[in-house]
């Protein structure tokens, strides 16, 4: 584990104007991020043999760990999906998550807070080319995870993020606007559900106030964001998936999630309409 090096102050402003930071090299590549690559490889492995495939792969390497994906979701989808739920199981992953530099930037970010893990919040994201339907449409992190409005996204990528990858987009300066009100119900025919189903009311309207950036991060970095900072998947349009971490973490001084007992949102059972009638225009 490294020690966590404090943020300049042309970074602290940058966050408190933005509501996003990118911060390059955050994690040690070989200490932290190499034994859970090791580890995807080992479960993608492991989901093969459950199913009685031959694991032809070539030997595991850092930039390609998660090589056989591709070929066992065109398979069957729902090996992904094995995939996926076994992945954030990863005991270097578990570790990383707790790692005490989370808890100093909250803090550095959040003067007199404190920091927690926001149970069900965590996990590896991996986005499929073309699989739209999983795509995180444009919203707030609140809606979805409530906890306390103050939280923060610890987002980083296990591969080199690429235009054809669909970088994540996001708004910078939207946090200081406060909760947007969402749509519950998903109006595309895509099936969404629970989370995936929330989207912003008026977004189009609401999205033209604000510039939009697509950060191109390595493994390695860090992007901090706001739970109020406005931010959508990109389109992954490459012959790979986009693998990535989430760590989100809440405050238990804030206000908000003092008052509704720091409820989790649809991760954890909690309808979002029952503690913020206010905000759901449907």
């Amino acid at each position: 584990m490294t020690s966590c090096k404090p943020l300049s102050n042309e970074q602290m402003d940058e966050f408190r104007r933005n509501g996003v930071l990118v911060i390059p090299g955050f994690y040690d590549l070989p200490l932290e991020l190499l034994p859970i690559q090791q580890a995807i490889y080992a479960v993608i492995g492991q989901v093969m043999k459950r199913h009685g495939i031959p694991d032809t792969r070539p030997a595991f390497t850092p930039e390609h760990f998660d090589v056989g994906f591709q070929p066992l979701i065109a398979r069957d989808r729902s090996y992904g999906g094995e995939v996926y739920d076994a992945v954030k199981q990863i005991p270097a992953f578990i570790r990383l998550l707790a790692d005490p530099r989370h808890e100093d930037l909250f803090q550095s970010l959040r003067p007199g807070s404190i920091p927690a893990v926001a149970a069900g919040g965590y996990g590896i994201r991996i986005d499929n080319p073309s699989e739209d339907r999983y795509r995180a449409q444009w919203h707030q992190e609140y809606p979805a995870q409530l906890r306390s409005l103050d939280g923060l996204v610890f987002w980083s990528p296990l591969i080199r993020i690429t235009p054809e990858l669909g970088p994540v987009q996001f708004c910078p300066g939207s946090h200081t606007d406060g909760p947007a009100p969402v749509l519950t119900k998903g109006s595309d025919g895509s099936g969404r559900s629970g989370a995936y189903a929330l989207h912003l009311k008026d977004e189009e309207s609401l999205l033209s106030r604000y510039p939009i950036i697509s950060p191109l991060p390595s493994p390695g970095d860090l992007i901090v964001v706001d739970f109020l900072t406005l931010h959508a998947s990109g389109y992954n349009r490459s012959n790979r998936s986009r693998w990535s971490m989430q760590f989100r973490y809440f405050n238990f001084t804030d206000p908000v999630g003092m008052a509704h007992g720091w409820k989790g949102s649809f991760a954890a059972g909690v309808d979002f309409r029952q503690i913020h009638p206010e905000l759901c225009a449907d």
